[in-house]
């Protein structure tokens, strides 16, 4: 056929999906743990303890217990967020939103932050145990909700 170009004028364009990577697998994030995550972790939760004692150590202290999941395992905090640009699906690891600043911040005063130590000191030990050693990560992961009611 004369003009032919091969494709199907009817048909709908394919959709193109760009997934954006979310860190290392799952061997390489094993090897972290057993060679740096579970000592490097302890001193991460007793600097962020003690930092939460100041007042100016505040803020170092949440960035701080917002990375402990990726400084025990080299898991990221973010989530996959898919979008629609123009015919393409993107996929790709965002922040949530988060509730308001003045509710974060009241809460993180009246009990923040003295939960999330102990939440912390506890995790800690439970993670350096074989059994109970995912209850322990997924106590990591919690650490920014029990802390500031980070999402």
């Amino acid at each position: 056929m004369v003009g032919d170009t091969g494709t199907n004028a009817g048909a709908p364009a394919p959709n193109v999906v760009i997934v954006a990577g979310n860190g290392p697998n799952l061997a390489v994030r094993a090897l972290w743990f057993v060679f740096v995550g579970w000592w490097l972790s302890f001193w991460a939760v007793l600097v962020a303890v003690l930092l939460q004692l100041t007042l100016i150590g505040i803020p170092v202290a949440i960035w701080l217990i917002n990375r402990i999941p990726q400084i025990v395992t080299l898991r990221s905090s973010r989530h996959l967020q898919v979008t629609e640009q123009g015919g393409v699906t993107v996929m790709q690891y965002a922040d949530r939103a988060q509730r308001p600043l003045w509710l974060r911040a009241l809460y993180f005063v009246l009990v923040g932050w003295w939960a999330a130590s102990l939440w912390l000191v506890l995790a800690w030990l439970i993670s350096i145990t074989i059994i109970l050693m995912p209850v322990g990560f997924w106590m990591f992961g919690a650490t920014g909700t029990i802390q500031t009611l980070r999402r």
